[in-house]
């Protein structure tokens, strides 16, 4: 397993956690329990899913922030997952270049959202790359 197919069981696993409402390390484990190939990627999941669960307000609060038009709540939950996924890897992993974190996000959206998901999620990561290079 590469770094590009552990983001994207990151993202089944953020995806599941929402649609479940359940927010905690034992559905994260119970998700990778059967996962072949994950041990070599526990260090970035469980580091990551630890800073997405302390810190899940605040990223949603950046994506509402940029998502003016669209509501958290209309949002297609792959999309954010997505968004929240690439928005931890942003703020809380600095050795993921900022570039890397978009273009997998972008390359994820085109395998699991709709037509415009790409375009959105860039979009939306366009801008908070932007913000956050300025806020340095």
């Amino acid at each position: 397993m590469n770094r590009s197919e552990a983001r994207e069981v990151m993202m089944q696993l953020l995806f599941q956690v929402d649609v479940q409402q359940e927010y905690n390390v034992e559905i994260k484990e119970k998700f990778l329990k059967d996962i072949e190939g994950i041990n070599s990627h526990r260090p970035y999941i469980d580091g990551l899913f630890k800073q997405l669960l302390e810190h899940r307000e605040e990223i949603d609060q950046k994506i509402g922030e940029v998502s003016a038009n669209w509501k958290m709540s209309r949002m297609n939950k792959v999309d954010l997952a997505i968004l929240r996924l690439s928005i931890g890897e942003l703020l809380y992993m600095d050795k993921i270049p900022t570039s890397v974190s978009i273009n997998e996000a972008v390359l994820l959206a085109k395998k699991f959202g709709t037509a415009d998901s790409a375009k959105f999620i860039n979009g939306i990561l366009g801008h908070i790359a932007r913000d956050l290079s300025g806020a340095e």
